[in-house]
C-alpha cells in the first residue's frame, strides 16, 4: 500500500496538472470506487467544480473544490492515476474518469478495486481521527516518548497505526526501526526517551529518503500519472530484504510476521533488550 512519501508524490505529480482546472466530465467505471456519496450525487457535484488545490493527509490525496468541498482518495493497494492527453485510454482496471476543461482525461486505475474516493464538505469527516503528520512541527521527540509511554503493545503495529502517526506504513516502519536499532517486537513502552528521540529521527530521515527518491516501487503497481516509478527500492536497507546482509553489521536479515503483516529487522542491531 502507498504510504506517505508515495502519496506525496502523487499530489505533487498531480497538482501542476489539476490546479485551476475545470472538471468537465466524471464517470464512475465501478461503483463501489465511490464511498461517499452515491455514484449519481457524486458525478453532479464534482461536474463544473474546479480545483483549486491538491494536498495529502495521511495516505489520503485531498482535492480542494471551488464548490467548498474536498474530495479524498485513498490509493489502497493498487490505486493510481493516469493522465492521457488523446482521450481516455483504454485500461481495463479503469475504475473512474474525469475529463478536465482543456480535454485531458484523468484515469483511476485500480487492479484490485480497494481504491475509495470521497466527496465530503469536510475533510475531517474521513480524516479527523488522525495521527500527526510525521513530517510536521506537531512531531517532536518530546511528543513521540510521551506517546509511546503509555503504550503496552509492539513498537512496530503501534506505528502503523494511523491514528498513532499518519501516513507511516510497513515499509517506512521497517525502515525507522532498523536505522533506530529497535526490535520489532519491543514494548512500546519500554523504549527509553533517548530510544525515542532515536527513533523520531529515524521516522523522519526515512520518509524524507522515501520522498528524495520519488517513492518505492516493488509491485509494479506504484507509479506516478505520468507512468514512471519511485527508485527507493533501490536504497531500502531491511525491508524486502530477508536472508541478505545487514548492511551495518553483516549478519542475515530476518522476516518475522506482525499483524498479518511482514517485518524485517537485523536480529544483531536490532536486538530485543531485556528490560
Amino acid at each position: 500500500m502507498p504510504e506517505l512519501p508515495e502519496v506525496e508524490t502523487i499530489a505533487r505529480h498531480l497538482a501542476p496538472v489539476l490546479t485551476g482546472q475545470t472538471i468537465a466530465r466524471i464517470d464512475v467505471l465501478w461503483v463501489r470506487t465511490v464511498d461517499r456519496p452515491t455514484a449519481g450525487a457524486f458525478c453532479a457535484a464534482l461536474t463544473g467544480a474546479r480545483i483549486l488545490h491538491i494536498d495529502r493527509r495521511g495516505k489520503f490525496i485531498q482535492t480542494a473544490l471551488s464548490t467548498g468541498q474536498t474530495l479524498l482518495t485513498h490509493l489502497r493497494m493498487s490505486g493510481k492515476f493516469a493522465v492521457y492527453r488523446d482521450g481516455p485510454g483504454e485500461d481495463k482496471h479503469a475504475r473512474l474518469r474525469w475529463q478536465l476543461g482543456d480535454g485531458a482525461w484523468v484515469v483511476f486505475i485500480d487492479q484490485r478495486k480497494f481504491g475509495r474516493f470521497y466527496l465530503v464538505d469536510d475533510p475531517r469527516e474521513i480524516t479527523g481521527d488522525l495521527g500527526p503528520e510525521p513530517l510536521s512541527a506537531d512531531f517532536t521527540p518530546a511528543w513521540l516518548a510521551a506517546r509511546l509511554a503509555q503504550r503496552r503493545g509492539e513498537i512496530k503495529p503501534l506505528l502503523l497505526d494511523q491514528r498513532f502517526i499518519a501516513g507511516l506504513g510497513n515499509i517506512y516502519a521497517s525502515e525507522a526501526l532498523w536505522q533506530a536499532g529497535i526490535h520489532p517486537q519491543r514494548v512500546a513502552g519500554t523504549l527509553s526517551v533517548t530510544e525515542a528521540e532515536r527513533l523520531h529521527a529515524a521516522i523522519v530521515a526515512a520518509l524524507r529518503a522515501g520522498l528524495e527518491n520519488g517513492g518505492t516501487s516493488l509491485d509494479g503497481l506504484y507509479a506516478y500519472p505520468s507512468g514512471g516509478t519511485g527508485r527507493h527500492q533501490d536504497y531500502l536497507r531491511v525491508y524486502d530484504r530477508a536472508g541478505e546482509q545487514c548492511p551495518r553489521c553483516g549478519y542475515a536479515v530476518e522476516r518475522i510476521v506482525q499483524g498479518q503483516r511482514s517485518t524485517y529487522f537485523c536480529p544483531v542491531c536490532q536486538a530485543l533488550a531485556k528490560v
